[in-house]
């Protein structure tokens, strides 16, 4: 029987948290047939074959799909194993994150079922720490805060986002070929999130339920591999304001853009212009003018369209 909903676990050495990720899956209380699609990215510990044990337990449940190197860029694991659902749904789990609401699937689905007009759902999450001790974070706190509908013109005002990778579910669009989905592990090699939803902002809108039904794992080691830990030893600011120029460009080569990402632009501008007169490099020297070039001559003297 094909699934109607494609579980999305990517997992890289998460041996101590990939249990707690998998039973969380495995509680879900649906009246469904679902899927669980591994991404397993060549882990050095035994994160492979605890996952080979569940497989084994659950045989047509699990579909394992273990890389024979690994890939370099975790986004690149995520779009490989996305393109492998069946489901008409996909919700994604990374595996040192969990679900903690046994009906929280059948709540997201059911909602998507009776509402066409939207292209997925997210939902509120706690933070929690290495050993899931509770975890104050303001940044993030700030950054994923919303209530009810997120749509594309939301995502232009450069606000919070609707959600947090283990809160979504959405359509399965991988199949429709309405997009080059490919821009998701282009784009950057750790931040897919915010990559993923605006692929859904662009066809349709997002509910976020106030319901917390997950918890999301912020680790902050200097030795650790999640992008949290990595941030403390990478130019994570260069790398965001990157990201955040190849998304305008790619979205406005797919669908347009409206006054708000125009005003949006330009506070991006003077937000690089600064960092590079306070943080002179080759490198930021390069975004300088790449966002010179984008911002000032392409959306100020070119025609903005609509979408």
């Amino acid at each position: 029987m094909k699934p109607k909903l494609s579980v999305v676990l990517i997992a890289y050495n998460h041996e101590p948290f990939i249990m707690k990720a998998v039973d969380g899956i495995l509680m879900q209380k649906v009246n469904f047939p679902y899927e669980i699609v591994v991404g397993e990215d060549c882990s050095t510990d035994n994160t492979r074959a605890i996952l080979s044990e569940y497989a084994e337990k659950y045989p047509d449940r699990f579909k394992l799909i273990f890389r024979e190197k690994n890939l370099g860029r975790p986004t690149l694991n995520v779009y490989l194993t996305s393109m492998e659902c069946q489901g008409e749904y996909i919700a994604y789990l990374e595996g040192d994150d969990y679900w903690t609401d046994e009906n929280k699937l059948q709540k997201q689905v059911d909602f998507l079922d009776a509402h066409p007009e939207y292209m997925g759902t997210t939902h509120s999450f706690r933070l929690i720490g290495e050993n899931d001790e509770p975890v104050e974070d303001a940044d993030k706190t700030k950054l994923y805060k919303w209530s009810g509908d997120y749509t594309f013109e939301d995502w232009q005002k450069a606000g919070p986002w609707p959600g947090q990778t283990a809160s979504n579910l959405c359509r399965n669009f991988y199949k429709n070929g309405k997009l080059d989905y490919s821009i998701l592990y282009r784009a950057h090699d750790f931040i897919d999130d915010g990559v993923i939803f605006t692929f859904i902002l662009l066809q349709g809108k997002i509910y976020r339920f106030d319901d917390v039904m997950a918890a999301h794992r912020v680790i902050k080691k200097a030795d650790g591999g999640s992008w949290t830990s990595l941030k403390l030893k990478r130019n994570y600011m260069i790398e965001e304001f990157e990201l955040k120029l190849t998304m305008m460009q790619w979205v406005e080569k797919n669908a347009g853009l409206t006054n708000d990402a125009f005003r949006r632009a330009k506070v991006e501008f003077k937000n690089v212009a600064g960092f590079y007169l306070k943080n002179p490099s080759a490198r930021s020297w390069r975004l300088f003018r790449r966002a010179l070039g984008y911002y000032i001559v392409h959306l100020r003297f070119g025609k903005v369209r609509r979408r």
